[in-house]
């Protein structure tokens, strides 16, 4: 596979504000939004991605694809920016397989001379868009933060010490959007986008789905809480971590938990946040025992406010922190509970 990506690379040694500069009135750009959608509700970072699109200029069509795609397509439809809706309705397409997503979006593509596919940077779309981009035969650009014309993005490396300004030369370009550097797109009440069927493309029998464990939870999804709880290796223990459960009950907030926890077994891997696990960038971030480590600040470091809780007073999250409190959180996690 040829690649022609160019990129430009700063290296940063304070967090870095990029300044976005986008392309608008771009005629020649149409763009493919890859609809990510579970239960008949649209994923949130379809609308992420969905701001990002609209950032390129020209028209975006929605493509949803299930075996029951007539809800989430009505529902598309209501958002601003979305000029069109591709429906594909198939069994094949309805848990998300990568294999069968891949050639279905490549044959959109070339039925419809998309210039742009688009999806949220999450399992679902880093699972099917790298697998479109290699039967594209072009280069995938993925996790952007920034759109600064219809060929040029911005894109964090090296767990985001660096920024990288990325050109590509494709004829068409496949990316997947960070969602917490967009804001979601909004419904609009005279969006009436025509709508119709997407062409039959090949299902290579090459996998089955089996099935799913979903772990349920009364306290909000973590990668779009208003309000994020986490613990570190400071818990000492799983048991340790009803004292952020009952905290985050009373501040309605969302719990994780660094690396470090989740390989110790405290918690499931589902709340890791961090460069491996979920990037979070929520109104309050509030770490609990969490040193600071690199891996663990490239998935929080955006985020609105951020609070640190330990009892090392030269712990690197006090770095990041715009409140920090140096305590033994045995002792300040009850209190803080108690007092709201």
């Amino acid at each position: 596979m040829l690649s022609t990506t160019t990129s430009r690379i700063a290296l940063q040694t304070r967090p870095l504000f990029v300044q976005r500069f986008y392309a608008t009135g771009a005629g020649s750009v149409n763009s493919l939004l890859v609809v990510e959608h579970k239960n008949g509700k649209i994923g949130g970072a379809t609308l992420n991605a969905l701001s990002a699109a609209s950032k390129l200029g020209g028209s975006v069509t929605a493509l949803v694809a299930g075996d029951a795609p007539e809800a989430v397509a009505q529902a598309v439809a209501k958002y601003a920016g979305v000029s069109k809706v591709l429906t594909a309705k198939d069994a094949a397409y309805a848990n998300g397989l990568p294999e069968n997503f891949a050639p279905l979006l490549a044959e959109v593509q070339k039925k419809h001379g998309f210039t742009h596919l688009i999806a949220g940077h999450t399992a679902f779309g880093k699972n099917i868009m790298p697998r479109a981009a290699a039967l594209l035969d072009v280069a995938a650009v993925s996790d952007i933060t920034g759109v600064e014309s219809e060929d040029t993005f911005v894109r964090p490396i090296y767990a985001g010490n660096a920024i990288a300004t990325v050109k590509s030369n494709d004829s068409v370009k496949v990316v997947t959007v960070r969602s917490t550097a967009f804001a979601a797109a909004e419904e609009v009440a005279d969006n009436s986008p025509a709508t119709e069927e997407a062409d039959a493309a090949e299902k290579p029998n090459l996998v089955q789905w089996v099935g799913e464990d979903i772990q349920k939870s009364d306290r909000p999804e973590l990668g779009s809480a208003s309000r994020v709880i986490s613990g570190g290796r400071g818990m000492k223990n799983g048991e340790n971590f009803k004292l952020l459960y009952d905290l985050a009950d009373k501040m309605g907030a969302a719990v994780g938990a660094s690396r470090a926890a989740v390989d110790a077994g405290f918690v499931d891997n589902s709340l890791q946040v961090g460069q491996t696990g979920k990037i979070v960038a929520p109104e309050l971030y509030i770490a609990v025992g969490i040193s600071g480590a690199i891996q663990h600040l490239a998935g929080m470091k955006d985020s609105k406010t951020i609070v640190a809780i330990n009892k090392d007073g030269d712990a690197p999250i006090f770095q990041v922190a715009d409140y920090g409190l140096v305590e033994d959180l045995f002792k300040a996690v009850p209190e803080m509970t108690e007092k709201l």
